[in-house]
């Protein structure tokens, strides 16, 4: 009788497995079909599952909830909006001449500024939603320091980085679906493959989601200082708004493994390499005024 169970669990196991190699053939036949992009400045292969109007569609819900938010308070103060204002039309116009340039003529673009001193944010979503948070202020300083900030958050909407990190996410699931299949999942054996997908979901949490991750900040703040440097604002103020960030920070903050953003450090080397690039494009521009940002918290 124990022979006859073994067999029946090793008939079982063997279907599971033709499951799961079935399975991790479409997920690579998702791969071929999705996943041929490559980033033109970087040269960088990108796996993206999601379609440029999905993620549109998605900037602009997302966009909605967030101005529909009644914790989101916008600005009223014209001195806090127009140089954002400003310094976004600057940009915008720099990336409608960029290797990007079809996919910034197809967003629907729109700027919030966000009353709220507290908070040294901003982003811009698919589609060309952007918020800029008024705690920014202190760290960009300046309209060239606010140049660097929203060249580097619209390179992250023009690169498709959300949607390259949606498509791993749900090749992660796919995984684990796999994974499941293949050692137990419903199949009586639950402990056993419920370890196996925390196991799974921890390697890739550390190991594929946020080193990606590390690359795409990377990518958005080389990209983002030549859009910058198109847009007629010193790049290397972008060095000098990081500087400011690491004296805010106390120079804390979590490890660079475990973080979805370079140390800072890391971050003001990679700038400085990448900065003979960027200064041989600004100078080719007619300089923009870099005038400081109004003070916060009046």
């Amino acid at each position: 009788m124990n022979v006859s169970i073994t067999e029946e669990s090793m008939h079982a196991f063997r279907k599971r497995l033709r499951d799961a190699v079935s399975m991790g053939t479409m997920s690579c036949m998702l791969a071929l079909t999705f996943g041929c992009e490559t980033n033109p400045y970087t040269g960088r292969s990108q796996f993206l599952m999601t379609s440029v109007s999905d993620e549109m569609k998605m900037g602009e819900q997302a966009y909605s909830q967030v101005k529909s938010d009644p914790k989101m308070k916008p600005s009223q103060d014209p001195r806090e909006i127009e140089p954002v204002k400003r310094v976004t039309s600057k940009i915008i116009e720099a990336a409608k001449r960029s290797k990007y340039a079809d996919m910034a003529k197809q967003f629907q673009w729109e700027v919030t500024v966000i009353k709220d001193d507290k908070t040294m944010n901003a982003f811009a979503l698919p589609g060309g939603k952007i918020a800029v948070y008024t705690g920014i202020f202190p760290v960009a300083k300046t309209e060239a320091g606010l140049a660097a900030v929203l060249g580097h958050e619209v390179t992250h909407a023009l690169a498709r980085h959300g949607a390259e990190r949606m498509s791993q996410g749900q090749a992660a699931s796919i995984g684990a679906q796999v994974l499941g299949a293949a050692v137990g999942i419903g199949s009586g054996n639950a402990a056993l493959g419920e370890a196996s997908m925390a196991a799974l979901g921890a390697g890739a949490q550390v190991g594929v989601l946020l080193p990606f991750s590390r690359k795409h900040e990377s990518e958005a703040d080389y990209i983002g200082i030549l859009l910058a440097a198109d847009a007629g604002y010193d790049p290397r103020e972008s060095v000098h708004l990081w500087e400011r960030m690491e004296q805010m920070s106390g120079g804390g903050g979590p490890s660079e493994f475990l973080s979805t953003h370079p140390g800072h450090e890391t971050r003001i080397e990679q700038l400085k390499k990448w900065m003979p690039e960027a200064m041989a494009i600004y100078q080719t521009k007619q300089p923009v005024p870099a005038a400081e940002l109004p003070p916060i918290g009046r």
